[in-house]
């Protein structure tokens, strides 16, 4: 369990990203609090904030087998401009196995079921394994990016991860202000962005936008938008959040009293 500290949301949700940054590490430490980074255009912009205050920023990711190239590329990138050791966790491989011998490797367009088995397989259980090493994890959710985030918390207990914390530091950010930090900041990006594609995931299911749709058209662009979620951080199946809501008054590692601008 996470250090149990005071926390009062309203404080929280009133932080710049960097200062909810500087809070969570303050309060757990670069050893017990990580980004977890599918190395799209807001985990770049995390990644940045983070290494401002910390050198060695720890920073994992989750490697389906079924990413880009692209992403691949980009992640050794960041290695090499911040020196940092990019955390990588697989799917068990007895698991996969098991499920393209019975399903097939591309089951996950035969129905909803068969896709959300494919990314608890290849997502969800190795999520778990990262975070059982974790106080916090901070992740780049934004509410404006599809409908069952408009409640995405800057800083709250992530129940579905034995209440450890979760941090959305960019929750209140647009897509505008996200790319005027990386081009102000010249910071690398997944070359899939300048092809269309907003939200990048596995290969097999992404595809670029076309004109006028969400940012997250392009994830499992064949199923309802209600369903377009993996399980990390949403249950796919209702779209509802897997975490408390704003505005819930919590115990838990962030002592706001203490902080510059903080209030009881």
């Amino acid at each position: 369990m996470a250090p149990e500290i005071v926390v009062d949301p309203a404080v929280a949700e009133s932080l710049e990203a960097r200062d909810v940054l500087a809070l969570a590490l303050g309060a757990l430490g670069r050893d017990r609090l990580a980004i977890a980074s599918s190395f799209g255009a807001e985990d770049v912009v995390l990644i940045d904030l983070l290494a401002s205050l910390e050198p060695r920023p720890r920073v994992f990711t989750l490697d389906t087998g079924r990413l880009p190239q692209e992403t691949y590329d980009l992640i050794d990138q960041v290695r090499r401009r911040y020196a940092i050791d990019v955390e990588v966790f697989f799917p068990n491989a007895e698991h996969v196995e098991t499920m393209v011998r019975s399903k097939g490797l591309n089951l996950f367009y035969e129905s909803t079921e068969n896709r959300i088995s494919c990314c608890h397989v290849r997502k969800v259980e190795p999520l778990g394994r990262a975070l059982a090493t974790l106080d916090g994890w901070v992740t780049g959710l934004r509410r404006d990016q599809i409908a069952t985030r408009l409640e995405t918390a800057k800083i709250a207990p992530d129940p579905a991860h034995a209440g450890i914390w979760k941090i959305a530091p960019l929750a209140d950010w647009t897509s505008d202000r996200v790319w005027a930090y990386i081009r102000e900041h010249d910071l690398p990006y997944n070359a899939l962005h300048d092809k269309g594609y907003p939200s990048i995931g596995c290969a097999p299911c992404t595809r670029a936008v076309e004109p006028g749709e969400d940012e997250r058209a392009g994830r499992w662009w064949w199923e309802r938008p209600e369903e377009r979620e993996c399980g990390i951080h949403f249950d796919p199946r209702s779209g509802r959040m897997v975490r408390n809501a704003v505005g819930t008054g919590v115990a838990g590692p962030f002592d706001t009293e203490t902080q510059p601008g903080g209030r009881a």
